[in-house]
């Protein structure tokens, strides 16, 4: 280890650990970039760092990268070390697997939808009953944009007959055996990679909600989009357990409350999203529907995989929480 990389570690262990009290500052590990305009989970980090900030508990964002990756804000949080992170959707799945049902393609038909579920029907107090004692919590789930759809450097999508031949990056196994479901191959890919996959024929494409070329600058060789709307664009806002349950009655009511501020602020954006497909188009990327009748197709191949993304039980819990 070069003297640069030692103070550069010994610096981030100092911050972390300054942030052990409750009542030090609240650290938030964003995980986009921080634009108000196309970034859905930054709206959620901000407008809950400012609730918090407005109320009496001090909180700063960092931007994305600056406290580690995925995985090293999950251990941070987890440990104790970090109180709030932005994180995806699949990130707490090592510990219980019930929030994959949140990935389900074809499964919910908005936002909604998923709010019914999560906060009405139970779904999220679910998620967390399995995560009690990991040292992590589930505080919210946001959007980060429209529905996925699929992008690629190659062809015009129209029909599930036209993923033949593609290879699509992955995101995990249960979405390779998505792609195969659909005539096409997956390959795991992380998200820093993505880019060089993409130029160098590694991946052809990956599916995202229709902001994401834009805001990472990937419409250079992404050159075609299908907005499919196969599921909604979720993340996650990871607490830390010992953090949260260490707190007082009225610095949980303030956090929660926080928590509502986000959720209120990312739905009103996502309400707002009605230029992105223009954007798009004017960065050169191609525009292709899917008719009803094709993405009906889509559908019905894409229902054969959710046995590899949760177990019946698990299921059956999303359709009641879903559908009651």
């Amino acid at each position: 280890m070069t003297a640069t990389t030692f103070l550069k570690a010994a610096g981030l262990a100092a911050l972390l650990a300054s942030g052990s009290a409750a009542s030090a500052q609240i650290k938030i590990a964003l995980d986009s970039p921080a634009d108000l305009a196309t970034s859905g989970s930054y709206v959620w980090a901000h407008a809950f760092a400012t609730h918090l900030n407005e109320n009496g508990m001090e909180a700063e964002e960092y931007q994305r990268g600056a406290l580690g990756g995925d995985d090293e804000v999950f251990d941070q949080v987890s440990q104790g070390l970090l109180e709030i992170g932005m994180s995806p959707l699949g990130i707490v799945s090592s510990l219980d697997t019930l929030i994959y049902g949140l990935r389900l393609p074809y499964f919910f038909a908005d936002i909604s939808e998923v709010d019914h579920a999560l906060y009405d029907n139970g779904m999220l107090a679910a998620i967390n009953a399995g995560l009690d004692g990991t040292g992590v919590q589930v505080l919210a789930v946001n959007t980060v944009g429209p529905a996925t759809g699929i992008f690629n450097t190659q062809r015009a999508i129209s029909s599930m007959a036209d993923m033949e031949g593609l290879r699509m990056r992955a995101l995990d196994e249960s979405q390779i055996e998505l792609y195969a479901a659909w005539g096409s191959t997956g390959t795991i890919v992380s998200w820093a990679e993505v880019p060089n996959a993409l130029q160098t024929g590694v991946a052809d494409g990956y599916l995202n909600p229709s902001f994401v070329p834009l805001l990472f600058g990937h419409t250079e060789f992404i050159k075609h989009f299908t907005p499919a709307q196969i599921s909604p664009s979720l993340r996650i806002t990871i607490v830390s357990e010992d953090w949260y349950d260490g707190l007082s009655d009225d610095e949980r009511a303030t956090v929660d409350a926080a928590a509502d501020a986000g959720n209120a602020a990312n739905r009103a954006w996502l309400a707002a999203q009605t230029g992105v497909t223009d954007q798009l188009v004017a960065a050169g990327v191609e525009i292709t529907e899917l008719s009803d009748e094709a993405r009906a197709e889509f559908q019905a191949a894409s229902e054969t995989t959710y046995g590899a993304i949760v177990d019946e039980e698990q299921l059956a819990a999303w359709q009641n929480a879903r559908d009651n």
